[in-house]
């Protein structure tokens, strides 16, 4: 009983620690692998960097982002931040 009673704080400083730190990264990490899926032409985002665009075409891990009248980059998905406008 009185290593049930030793245990106990650790054990409660766990579960806290995973439901206020570990379990609200993992939601967002979900929404964001979900924004980033669901990418289509003619979104506009911003990518991690700060590069303003509009999605010009896909491909399974990468995209080409037109910034400018007929200037095209190449990214990968993951480099997405977040869409700011869907078509």
């Amino acid at each position: 009983m009185e290593l049930l009673g030793s245990l106990l704080p650790i054990i409660l400083f766990i579960l806290l620690f995973w439901l206020i730190l570990i379990r609200p990264q993992q939601k967002r990490q979900k929404q964001v692998r979900e924004m980033q899926s669901n990418l289509q032409k003619g979104d506009r985002v911003i990518t991690i960097g700060g590069l303003h665009g509009t999605v010009h075409a896909l491909d399974e891990g990468t995209l080409v982002i037109e910034v400018q009248e007929g200037t095209k980059l190449t990214y990968d998905r993951s480099a997405v931040r977040e869409v700011v406008q869907s078509n």
